[in-house]
């Protein structure tokens, strides 16, 4: 049985990516910070779905930040692959916490790097690295195109590829690196701009907001389908020879498309609804992100499945539902107690 680490996989992408493993006939252990707070609802239907056909699927508690718990579980764990995909992954927030971004992800990076190394793992690494390393770069943008990261989590993040790099070159580690665009899904966190824009439609459709405050809505990205994307972070290990890889749809759009798409899905126009708050501007922007995923299709042979338009209905679809079912709780909740006081 292959064995798999995954660190961030209470995340989006570990959620999916743990999916994908465990329908591989992976056993699969994933690193979870310590929170004063249960963390895992992006994962805890995979205990009640996976766990009754037999699948192994273990979470510990560990942190990129303290190197003795790394080696500590790679001691005990000894996995087959490993995917780094845990971070401090807000583009804004690393802004204002920018040494704990820099030592969360890129120090972090380093620190796993080296536990495999110290600890004489023969493991296969997969490295989350992010397009927001290109920054300035004029698009398209592929594996030769230079960084200009503007942010300390994309400083953080070119930190960390080119240790990933550097063990591949200096001490033969089959280490990868997924240049990986912006890609979403109903699981995105809510403070992303994504899940933000469709949480608010919901809503707001649902009479329960009025205004969706908004920054810089001429950023253009290309957005994909997360579970696509983790496809592409296993197929990039089952490689002889490891490399690095631009994972993206080759398509770009603009915040603004965005929220046209998402407000016409359900009904809405949007220009009532959302107004720009100065607030939600970064100090410095990165206007247009496009990816050039040649490489990956020709070597990995991967494409994505789900277009931008597809992406953002599955989404506020998504959102609609979880808001309804919410409400539909509260009520039947309230129709207890009130049958329980008559």
């Amino acid at each position: 049985m292959q064995k798999a680490l995954i660190t961030g996989l209470t995340g989006q992408d570990g959620s999916y990516l743990a999916e994908l493993l465990l329908s591989k006939g992976y056993e699969v252990h994933g690193l979870k910070r310590r929170s004063s707070s249960f963390n895992t609802d992006r994962v805890d239907h995979i205990y009640r779905d996976f766990h009754e056909s037999g699948a192994q699927l273990f979470l510990h508690y560990a942190d990129l930040t303290d190197a003795i718990s790394l080696v500590g579980l790679l001691t005990d764990i000894r996995p087959n692959e490993i995917y780094n995909l845990g971070a401090q992954s807000h583009v804004k927030v690393s802004f204002e916490t920018p040494e704990y971004t820099g030592d969360a992800v890129g120090l972090g990076t380093l620190r796993l790097l080296e536990a495999i190394r110290r600890t004489g793992l023969c493991c296969r690494f997969y490295q989350a690295s992010s397009s927001e390393m290109f920054g300035k770069t004029p698009p398209p943008q592929n594996e030769s195109s230079p960084f200009h990261p503007r942010s300390p989590y994309a400083c953080a993040k070119a930190f960390a590829h080119y240790c990933t790099v550097n063990y591949r070159e200096s001490y033969s580690l089959h280490a990868s690196c997924g240049i990986l665009f912006n890609h979403e899904s109903p699981r995105r966190g809510e403070t992303f701009v994504t899940r933000k824009i469709t949480r608010a439609v919901a809503h707001i459709k649902l009479g329960l907001q009025d205004k969706l405050f908004l920054g810089n809505l001429e950023a253009r990205r290309d957005w994909g389908y997360a579970p696509d994307y983790v496809e592409a972070m296993w197929r990039m290990l089952q490689q002889d020879e490891a490399g690095d890889y631009v994972i993206g749809t080759g398509e770009m759009h603009s915040v603004r498309e965005f929220v046209e798409q998402a407000f016409a899905a359900a009904d809405l126009d949007w220009q009532q609804y959302v107004s720009i708050d100065p607030r939600y501007y970064r100090p410095a922007e990165v206007d247009a992100l496009e990816a050039d995923f040649s490489k990956a299709r020709r070597v990995l042979g991967w494409n994505p499945t789900v277009t931008f338009h597809h992406l953002v209905r599955l989404m506020v679809d998504a959102d609609l539902k979880a808001v309804n079912r919410t409400l539909e709780g509260g009520r039947a909740a309230l129709r207890s107690v009130v049958g329980e006081s008559s």
